[in-house]
């Protein structure tokens, strides 16, 4: 990506039990295996699945924001997404749960407007046909 806006970046050592930190030290984390991995599942400490959901939940909110403006709709929304890890193959594979709760719209609208977001938020994008994605759309 040559016109790039913005490039974060962090470093981790020793894996899912290790540490990772953001080169301008905002994130600082230690990690654990998630007891459903056989891991531990340490109080405290978080893991690759989290720092997914929490990204891309973040990101999604951020896309529907968007274009419910452009839709000229005034909303107040959450995001939730669920991050699973599953044995895929000789490997481990990612589904995602997205449920966004949108207030201030009908639910045909909630659908269109997370599926307008779903086409411009970049998590979105990046994953598109490598990780089953499940959205739904709550009118409140």
């Amino acid at each position: 990506m040559t016109n790039a806006l913005y490039t974060a970046s962090s470093t981790a050592t020793g894996g899912r039990q290790g540490h990772v930190k953001s080169s301008d030290n905002v994130l600082d984390l230690e990690l654990t295996v998630p007891k459903g991995l056989g891991g531990q599942g340490e109080e405290g400490k978080t893991n690759p699945e989290q720092l997914f959901s929490a990204g891309y939940s973040a990101c999604f909110d951020s896309a529907l924001q968007l274009v419910a403006g452009k839709a000229k709709k005034k909303i107040n929304s959450t995001v939730t997404a669920a991050v699973s890890i599953a044995k895929a193959g000789e490997g481990f594979g990612l589904a995602v749960e997205l449920t966004a709760e949108i207030e201030g719209v009908t639910q045909e609208e909630a659908e269109e407007l997370v599926e307008k977001a779903n086409q411009i938020c970049p998590y979105s994008r990046a994953i598109n046909g490598n990780v089953e994605v499940k959205k739904t759309a709550i009118a409140k």
